[in-house]
């Protein structure tokens, strides 16, 4: 392979992420047996084998190590020492365990230069915490181990890209951690990420905290007297950036092409309009049949995507996960590990 293979973190073994990661792999078949792609799955080869001998039993999984010098195209590799046995659907300590060490794994062979980047399935955080980590997520995980500070969370789905200023924190706490500092970081991030996607432009609204963007001040000064000014300033830097953009109608515009990212400012201002389009729900059962869209970790300094959802519990071990948010977020990082040419970053940038 002409390419650096892409690590797979299992997340924790008890939840979905065994199931949609052999289906995911099944899916990628053709192109891993091609050379086109090479995958290595992190995590508990135990909880993997029963996923792969129950739902894809033609598919070759065979175990590897670090030590190894090469690795076949599809692979996996055992995260740390097996505990009880893992049952689906049912929270333990060494679910969380298992789910770390696979992350810690994976970004070790990913700063070293072994794999490409490194793509996340899901995790539990309370039986993380239970296991003795105590991380709100996989994004502040991931900071720590790669000692960053200041990454950001994009989510995709289709031309739907938004990045969050603030995430796993109380709402009450948003105004204060808006600092001038904070936004401008935030904006470089996501004038990179598009691109290096290759979006054909790189136009980023900011999305206003306040209803009616303050409405002259009258609903709050955050979005006149604070973003305003770091936006012109972005703009002045050759950045396309527009905004304060009221809040009520800025994904509506993203949707219709308007944009190409917007940056929301707290969790659920940009989380709610992405999972609302990503999640397929069948009216009969009022289960969704479907889920889309990917995660995205900027200003690491690997490159990490993850699926949009959770370790959906109530439904490990039925074999009716579904895989596809999975496998757009392989593709995700599979874009963001290939180089940007430079003709490419200028048009982008309007150059």
């Amino acid at each position: 392979m002409g390419f650096r293979p892409l690590a797979i973190t299992m997340g924790d073994p008890a939840g979905i992420g065994p199931e949609i990661i052999v289906k995911a792999a099944a899916r990628l078949r053709p192109r891993i047996e091609a050379g086109h792609l090479g995958l290595v799955v992190i995590g508990s080869n135990a909880a993997l084998e029963e996923a792969r001998a129950r739902l894809t039993p033609s598919l070759a999984i065979p175990e590897v190590t670090e030590a190894d010098r090469t690795w076949p195209g599809l692979c996996a590799m055992q995260a740390g020492p097996e505990g009880e046995p893992i049952r689906p659907g049912v929270l333990s300590a060494d679910g969380g365990r298992f789910a770390f060490q696979a992350v810690e794994r994976g970004v070790k062979l990913a700063l070293s230069g072994r794999v490409g980047g490194i793509v996340t399935a899901p995790l539990n955080k309370e039986a993380l915490n239970k296991a003795g980590y105590h991380y709100p997520g996989h994004t502040e995980m991931l900071a720590e181990l790669t000692g960053v500070k200041g990454s950001c969370m994009m989510l995709a789905h289709g031309n739907m890209r938004v990045s969050h200023f603030t995430t796993h924190i109380a709402l009450e706490d948003v105004p204060k951690r808006l600092t001038p500092e904070r936004m401008r970081r935030v904006m470089a991030l996501t004038h990179d990420a598009l691109l290096r996607l290759r979006t054909g432009r790189a136009r980023i609204a900011v999305a206003a905290l306040n209803p009616h963007a303050g409405e002259g001040g009258l609903f709050g000064r955050h979005d006149i007297d604070v973003a305003g000014p770091i936006i012109a300033e972005a703009v002045a830097q050759g950045m396309d950036v527009v905004g304060p953009v009221p809040g009520d109608t800025v994904f509506v515009k993203l949707r219709a092409g308007q944009y190409d990212a917007v940056i929301a400012n707290y969790h659920d201002q940009g989380h709610i309009p992405v999972k609302l389009l990503g999640f397929e729900v069948d009216p009969e059962t009022g289960r969704w049949n479907d889920l889309s869209g990917v995660n995205i970790t900027l200003g690491l300094p690997i490159i990490r995507t993850s699926v949009d959802h959770g370790t959906a519990f109530d439904i490990a071990g039925k074999g009716i996960a579904n895989e596809q948010s999975l496998v757009e977020a392989i593709e995700y990082a599979e874009k963001l590990a290939i180089p940007v040419p430079e003709e490419v970053a200028a048009t982008a940038a309007g150059g």
